[in-house]
């Protein structure tokens, strides 16, 4: 008779299961022995024990309100009274859960003596507060200490049933551990001997195909598998024959041509300007241009193979390698403007970084490719920017001013002989003025705080008292527009280190854009949490929400939304606030889906941590 893997493996399996029947039968009974004896212990005498535990807490609170009764009269009688109620009601549950000898004698004890300790307070309300403390000496202690104890009978009394019932089970279970082992080990020992002989028939044949796969492996391929198996594993044999044959046909494959692609791809990698190292799964640098090794002052055949982290000992970059290859998805700084700066021939360079991951066919991770991209130009021209753009305000500033006053000045002189064409044009003509200078002063705060020269007033300040100064600055203008405020903070949100001035100024544009696009009846909440050694701080809106395609760019300088609501601003708030932030060591970002309404948040560090 011929028995196929099949058949074997099955035969195997099926006596073990048999045997696991049997031993999981015969534990069941012994579990449900057990659980009956665990069951008494606990539905006969737990409650009891609770009711008893509880009148104890409530008569310690009554004696301590007898004592607070000769102090403070209202406040003592108040506490007793209240506690009195608490005692009755598990009084009375332990009266309902009689159910062991003795329980009812200690029940009714606890009843009496309890009652004659609310008459005997009864009787102390009456006693003039002259006497002092005798009356609680004399006849309140006594009679406490009397229900106490009688409280304490109870609860040990039933502790003790408790002991009882538990060695009860103790011993059901000693009883279905001997019983359930010695039948389980006499099940495994004749299980093992069983799938011993049956694995050994199946795993021969499969040792011989392992050990001629590790020959293939190494390049030889002139191996050949016999069994002498007539089933699926002999059938199995035949075939890796067949396979190694085919192997053995190409082994004089020409492959000069993977050599060229190969060859073609690292030419292609060496050519690339931006700096570039590869990384595989494991973390391992597999590959790198000379512009990287420049920039990260590393040589490929000294870190080549080598974890990642000690071939760059840059724990930022490794963050992000790392971001990448967990989450499958390209990883790039949070912040637009966070860059990897070095200096290099005595020069500072900046360098932009992203991951990018590589993925074969089938979605799977292969490696994470950092790139590294000169933006040195682009910093230097910004700068030069911002400074044109600081000098070039600083210019207009005075002339403007002088302008302004002159405009006024004539409207105030002849507004009388102005028709009202006139007028309106004059009125234009100031309405512009005091557009350019908000403009203006709104690209000189900008310049100060991207050069560092303007000053902060660094202090511990609670998050509470400036978002409630900036809610209260613009209370009014949201009930003209029959929009609500809601402040949300946490009760135990720790002070944060901050210039409650710049921070204010920071809220304010927050509520004053989230006012601008709300409609009456939406609702502009402030919230406050923390997270980690910092707090979180959320200006969240319901009105029409910002565009995907403005989302990303939204704190850069001069964006402004294409809609109605945006008429009049100068497009700089964002941007001032998110310098602002940034001189207190956080971070600003937008949560927003259009038609939803958006959420703004920023952080700053508490006052307890370090920056």
């Amino acid at each position: 008779m011929t028995w196929t893997v099949r058949t074997k493996i099955l035969l195997a399996n099926g006596t073990v299961l048999l045997l696991l029947g049997l031993v999981l039968g015969w534990a069941l009974t012994n579990i449900q022995n057990l659980g009956s004896a665990s069951e008494a212990i606990l539905s006969e005498n737990y409650r009891s024990i609770i009711a008893a535990e509880n009148m104890i807490n409530g008569l310690e609170r009554m004696d301590s309100a007898v004592l607070l009764h000769l102090q403070n009269r209202e406040q003592g009688l108040q506490q007793f009274r209240r506690n009195q109620n608490q005692v009755s009601r598990w009084l009375a549950r332990a009266q309902d859960n009689i159910t062991i000898e003795g329980e009812e004698t200690v029940l009714a004890r606890i009843d009496s003596t309890f009652d004659l300790y609310t008459v005997r307070f009864d009787s102390l309300l009456q006693t003039p507060s002259t006497y002092g403390t005798r009356p609680y000496e004399t006849t309140m202690l006594p009679t406490f200490q009397a229900v106490r104890g009688a409280a304490g009978d109870l609860r040990n009394l039933n502790q003790q049933t408790m002991v009882q019932a538990s060695e009860r089970a103790e011993s059901v279970a000693t009883r279905a551990i001997w019983s359930v082992g010695g039948i389980g080990v006499g099940a495994i020992v004749l299980g093992l001997v069983i799938s011993v002989v049956l694995a050994g028939r199946i795993v021969r044949p499969i040792q011989k195909v392992e050990a001629a796969t590790q020959k293939i492996a190494a390049g030889d391929y002139d191996v050949e598998v016999q069994t002498g198996a007539t089933d699926e594993l002999g059938s199995l044999a035949d075939q890796f024959n067949d396979m190694a044959a085919e192997l053995r046909s190409y082994r004089d494959l020409n492959i000069e041509k993977i050599m060229a692609e190969q060859r073609k791809s690292e030419a292609i990698l060496q050519s690339i300007d931006d700096g570039l190292l590869v990384v595989n799964a494991d973390y391992d640098v597999i590959n790198m241009n000379p512009t990287a090794e420049w920039v990260l002052e590393i040589r490929r055949d000294e870190v080549e193979g080598h974890h990642v982290l000690e071939a760059l000992r840059n724990e930022r970059l490794f963050q992000q390698i790392r971001e990448t290859i967990e989450s499958g998805e390209k990883s790039a700084p949070s912040e637009p403007g966070d860059t990897l700066t070095v200096e290099r021939e005595g020069d500072l360079r900046h360098f932009q970084f992203v991951v990018n991951p590589v993925r074969d066919a089938d979605e799977e991770m292969l490696a994470a490719i950092l790139l590294l991209r000169d933006v040195t130009e682009l910093q230097e021209l910004n700068r030069l920017k911002s400074e044109f753009v600081a000098t070039a305000s600083h210019e207009l500033k005075t002339p403007l001013t002088s302008i302004g006053m002159s405009v006024r000045l004539l409207n105030e002189r002849h507004e009388d002989a102005f028709d009202a064409r006139d007028r309106e044009l004059m009125a234009a003509a100031i309405d512009d003025i005091e557009r350019l200078r908000a403009l203006i002063d709104d690209l000189l705060d900008l310049s100060k705080i991207e050069s560092g020269r303007m000053e902060m007033d660094i202090e511990s300040i609670p998050v509470g008292l400036m978002c409630e100064k900036a809610v209260e600055a613009l209370r009014a203008q949201a009930e003209d527009a029959g929009i609500e405020f809601e402040v949300d903070l946490r009760d135990n949100l720790p002070a944060v280190k901050a210039d409650p001035n710049k921070v204010t100024w920071v809220l304010n544009n927050l509520l004053s854009n989230a006012l601008r696009y709300s409609e009456a009846g939406d609702q502009v909440c402030i919230s406050g949490r923390m997270v980690g050694g910092s707090v979180h701080i959320s200006v969240q809106d319901e009105g029409a929400g910002i565009p995907y395609e403005y989302q990303s760019k939204i704190f850069d300088k001069f964006v402004q939304i294409d809609s109605d609501q945006a008429s009049g601003g100068t497009g700089l708030g964002l941007a001032i606030a998110q310098e602002i932030i940034h001189a207190h060591d956080g971070r600003i970002w937008v949560d927003s889906t259009p038609g939803e309404g958006s959420r703004f948040t920023f952080t700053l560090p508490i006052a307890s941590a370090t920056p």
